[in-house]
Order: C-alpha cells, then structure tokens, then sequence
C-alpha cells in the first residue's frame, strides 16, 4: 500500500505491505479501540525506535487508516522533534564529544539537545486528557514551530527516539504511557537508510557517511541499547516490513 505525506516540512513517501496492514496495523488499533473502551478515559501509547526506522512516517500512516476505516478507532499522532532545542541555542552551546568540545549543533538529535522538561510538561498535559497544542519540527527550518496542532481525542500515539531510554529524566516519560511500543532493525541497515535520507536532502556520499557516523548512527546505537523493553516488539526489516517479536496484539 502506498503512503504519501509530509514530514516536517519534507515529502516522504512509503510502502506498506498489506500483510503488515492486516496482521499488524489493524489488529493493534483494534486493541487500542479495547484499552480505551474499558479505560474510559483518554490512552496514550509511545513508539520508540532509532533513527531510520521508519516510526514518524508509521504512526502517520497509522493516524490515515485509523481515520478511512469506519471499523477502525481514529488515532492522532504526534511526535517528540517538536522538543529540540532551537537551532540558534545549539548554535551558541558546546558539548565533550571525543574529548573536545563541539558546538552542540553538530550532534542535534542526540538526547541532550532536547527541551526535556518541555516534553515532560506538555506529555502531562496530553496524559491528563488535555485538548492541549503540540509544537512540530520543521527540517527546512531547523527549528520547532507552533503552528495551531492541538492535541486531542481519545487515542494519542508519541513517536520518538528516546521516550523508552533509561536514563535519569527520560524515565519518567514511561509513567504517563497506558501501552509501550518499541522498534528494532539491525544498525547495518539503519546506517544505509540514513546514509540515503541525508543524501536525499543533497549531500554527497561520502558527506553523508561523515555526518551519519559522527551523528545519527550514535543516537541509533543510544537508543537500541540503552532503551527499555516495550509491551509491544517490532523488527523492521532489509525490506522496510515489519514482524511482531515480543507482546500480544489480540489482548
């Protein structure tokens, strides 16, 4: 099945097998629809995943066939990139990597270069049932921007890299979630992915390894070792499809 839409502020398109659709996808809304009805209150699930694992572009897709099906619940879908900390703070901050000292810049998307207590603030809200605005990240802009997204209904999905990370601050994010989600590929094909994105957006080959080795590869690293285990396991594979590894989707 093919999907197209926007991600912060760049077009994404993607394919999703329809195996995936009905074994996967639906049967977890469903459960979802389950959880809320027997809750009877607002549910809040959150998908970790590395970069390059394709989780924005999912939890979209997911909001779009919750929201054409009549037997399905509607879902929306916000994500934590909202929280970076703005391009010109990172800009003026520094950071120990490598034992130098960097512009924290040049590691944006690592867990220090997020707004953390932002996200634990407004993710109360969101738990609370607020109808509440969520800020998103434009990439063309590099910065986070509040652009009228309000938060509500019944069922919210929070993508993000690190919303499972154990580390002191990132843990208190898992106290507000009703349900866990978690994806995992192997770090050779999560580099070749995001080799292609950052040469998508006009790097060089070679540019683009730099960038990913020094960058996105850590914070890929980061977030598969050092995250917590999720109710529900997914692997994405050399193919872009998923396969359920841990948890049940018919509870």
């Amino acid at each position: 099945m093919e999907y197209q839409v926007v991600i912060n502020g760049i077009e994404v398109k993607a394919c999703f097998t329809q195996e995936n659709v009905e074994e996967i996808f639906v049967p977890l809304l469903r459960r979802l629809h389950r959880m809320q009805q027997e809750k009877d209150r607002r549910i809040l699930v959150m998908l970790s995943a590395p970069p390059g694992a394709g989780k924005t572009t999912l939890c979209s897709f997911l909001q779009w066939l919750s929201q054409s099906r009549e037997d399905l619940p509607a879902l929306t879908s916000i994500g934590m990139d909202g929280f970076h900390q703005r391009q010109e703070v990172l800009l003026e901050q520094t950071v120990l990597r490598d034992g130098k000292q960097i512009p924290m810049v040049q590691i944006k998307g690592a867990p220090v270069t997020f707004d953390l207590g932002a996200l634990l603030r407004r993710v109360a809200r969101v738990a609370a049932g607020e109808s509440c605005p969520w800020p998103e990240y434009n990439r063309l802009l590099h910065n986070p921007e509040e652009k009228g997204l309000r938060v509500c209904g019944d069922i919210i999905i929070l993508e993000g890299n690190y919303l499972l990370l154990e580390e002191e601050g990132w843990r208190e994010l898992r106290r507000f979630a009703d349900l866990t989600l978690r994806i995992v590929a192997e770090e050779r094909m999560l580099r070749e992915r995001l080799v292609r994105r950052k040469m998508d957006s006009g790097a060089s080959r070679a540019e683009a390894e730099r960038f990913v080795d020094f960058s996105d590869l850590v914070n890929a690293r980061e977030v598969l070792t050092h995250s917590a285990s999720a109710d529900i396991e997914l692997e994405m594979l050399e193919d872009g499809s998923y396969c359920l590894v841990r948890g049940n989707l018919e509870i």
